[in-house]
């Protein structure tokens, strides 16, 4: 069986999200990294970042990075169809979007949560914050504005690419700036928060509850 290290309402939801899709039976290892040194000493044993997803395959191999372990998956189950074959046309902005999330949008998270990381004086945390965020929403402006979606993002079907974006654009700034930035894909993510084969899934690791969309 698969065991994902990730937690609730963070960045293993779109991997836990698509092995539900694939009908494929996991664990996780639940580990608030954020909240907790313990978690964080448990993550290590799997990842020196001590950082939150980590996926360890029934031989032992070990894979970290978010958008790297969703095309693997995909990749191995191509009936799903959850990502472009690769010699498919669309295969390349898939490509090209999943690092583009987890680059330049997913990547910063790392700061927004504790900004002391780069900052010497703690006096200096909210004056980071804020251009970080506004740095978040542009990187949305600006996929939204390169891509020529149908019902998802690279056209009608439901890939790997709508799932991540659906879980990603629930983090700070929150998913009203993210309507406001990419209005094309708020009505993409939308269609995915409402897919009736994750209702019980969002439900239990990113539930929608009141005023979630800040």
């Amino acid at each position: 069986m698969l065991k994902i290290f990730g937690a609730a309402g963070s960045g293993s939801v779109p991997i836990e999200a698509m092995l539900t899709l694939l009908q494929i039976p996991y664990e996780v290892v639940e580990a608030v990294t954020w909240d907790s040194e313990t978690a964080r000493q448990l993550v290590e044993t799997v990842n020196p970042l001590r950082q939150v997803p980590a996926l360890v395959l029934p031989t032992g191999e070990i894979m970290t990075e978010s958008a790297a372990i969703m095309i693997y998956l995909a990749d191995l189950h191509p009936q799903a169809k959850l990502a472009p074959g690769i010699n498919d046309p669309k295969r390349a902005q898939f490509l090209r979007w999943m690092t583009y999330v987890s680059a330049a949008i997913y990547a910063l998270v790392w700061i927004v949560d504790d900004p002391t990381r780069i900052v010497a004086e703690k006096t200096q945390a909210q004056s980071v914050i804020a251009p970080l965020l506004d740095r978040r929403a542009d990187c949305w402006r600006m996929m939204d504005e390169q891509i020529a979606p149908g019902r998802y993002i690279l056209g009608d079907d439901l890939s790997a690419l709508d799932l991540y974006v659906a879980v990603i654009s629930r983090f700070n700034p929150g998913r009203n700036r993210f309507y406001r930035s990419a209005p094309k894909m708020a009505e993409i993510v939308r269609r995915v928060d409402a897919d009736p084969r994750l209702t019980a899934f969002w439900a239990r690791r990113y539930p929608f509850d009141a005023g979630w969309e800040k």
